[in-house]
């Protein structure tokens, strides 16, 4: 990439979409056709100023990643879309689930979505792995 932008952002932007090197517009007009040919050729061309940059980015330490957001507590549940929780993940039904505790399919059903919601979970299966992986099994 050729350009007047001296800048990380745009340096990490242009080598992350693929460019092969990175190249000011103030190069004199020899070295730049030059870094033209080698760049055809598929040798990495970087400005001298950006190459000490990046190398200098490199020798530091790199940031901690920002903690991932905690998962929703199983305390957000009430105690019978626990009890629906825990028998999904055993496997049951919807029709099994309101044959055991004694409620409609239909406000099984409910308590299902509700448990999916307030959990941040997509499916039954996910609602299966979070049961077993939080001990409810």
């Amino acid at each position: 990439m050729l350009t007047t932008f001296d800048d990380d952002e745009y340096v990490g932007r242009a080598l992350g979409a693929g460019a092969i090197g990175y190249l000011l517009k103030n190069l004199p007009s020899a070295e730049l056709a030059a870094a033209v040919r080698l760049a055809r050729a598929g040798v990495a061309q970087l400005d001298a100023a950006v190459a000490r940059r990046l190398a200098a980015g490199l020798s530091r330490p790199a940031a901690p990643a920002p903690a991932p957001a905690p998962a929703p507590a199983l305390s957000a549940l009430t105690e019978r879309e626990t009890d629906v929780l825990r028998l999904i993940a055993t496997g049951s039904t919807n029709r099994e689930i309101a044959g055991r505790i004694f409620l409609s399919e239909g406000t099984v059903k409910n308590h299902i979505s509700r448990v999916l919601s307030r959990l941040g979970l997509r499916d039954r299966t996910h609602a299966a792995i979070y049961a077993r992986d939080h001990g409810l099994l």
